[in-house]
């Protein structure tokens, strides 16, 4: 199948969030990525349930809501309130995530456990039937335009070559570093859908940022 460009809006301009929702809602953008931050489980806050909700109601493509929290479980009904789409919980957040993951679905949202660079994909063998998306994690989490992680082209090898033999409908998501270098070799590796940030946002004509993300690799 043909991957999907998820824009993350935490590199969108803030004082100008409609407008840059809007701009995503034209484009070739398959969905929203929203970014949320508690401080504690990465070093940064984002924004909450109120942002998340606003965002909804202006957007026209999917929210993909990524937790980057800890005890996610207390939040999950929240954010599908506000508007997810997709919930995505990191595998190093969650004792319980078989539970987690089993909630997510309930709630009628896409399941996704993500990953951090050093947390091998192997450690997901016993629950990726049940997912529908893996998010590998190119960055360490917690702050925009950061350096991308070579060693994840063999992470998305290993998450392909697990999904094939046990969730062949399987998403794989990358996020952290992504743009017009790498996105094709991405898409070879594995990767299925795409978050973009500062790439698309720092663009000059971000809508064509976009195109040309979705064109890669095709």
């Amino acid at each position: 199948m043909n991957h999907l460009i998820a824009p993350s809006i935490l590199a969108a301009d803030f004082a100008n969030l409609q407008r840059d929702i809007e701009m995503i809602n034209n484009s070739d953008g398959d969905w929203i990525h929203v970014d949320i931050m508690d401080g504690m489980f990465v070093p940064n806050i984002s924004f909450g349930f109120p942002v998340v909700s606003a965002v909804k109601k202006y957007a026209k493509k999917d929210l993909d809501v990524h937790l980057m929290i800890v005890d996610p479980d207390r939040y999950l009904k929240a954010f599908k309130d506000a508007g997810a789409a997709s919930i995505t919980v990191h595998y190093e957040a969650c004792p319980n995530l078989h539970r987690t993951v089993q909630y997510i679905k309930e709630l009628g949202c896409r399941a996704s456990v993500a990953v951090n660079p050093h947390t091998p994909v192997l450690l997901l063998e016993d629950i990726v039937a049940d997912l529908d998306m893996v998010l590998i994690m190119s960055v360490n989490p917690g702050f925009g335009g950061q350096k991308f992680i070579p060693n994840t082209y063999k992470k998305l090898a290993d998450i392909k070559e697990l999904a094939a033999r046990k969730n062949p409908g399987l998403y794989i998501e990358v996020d952290g570093g992504v743009d017009g270098s790498n996105a094709a070799k991405l898409v070879k590796a594995g990767a299925t859908v795409l978050v973009a940030g500062n790439s698309v946002f720092s663009a000059l004509n971000p809508v064509q940022a976009i195109a040309d993300l979705k064109s890669s690799g095709l």
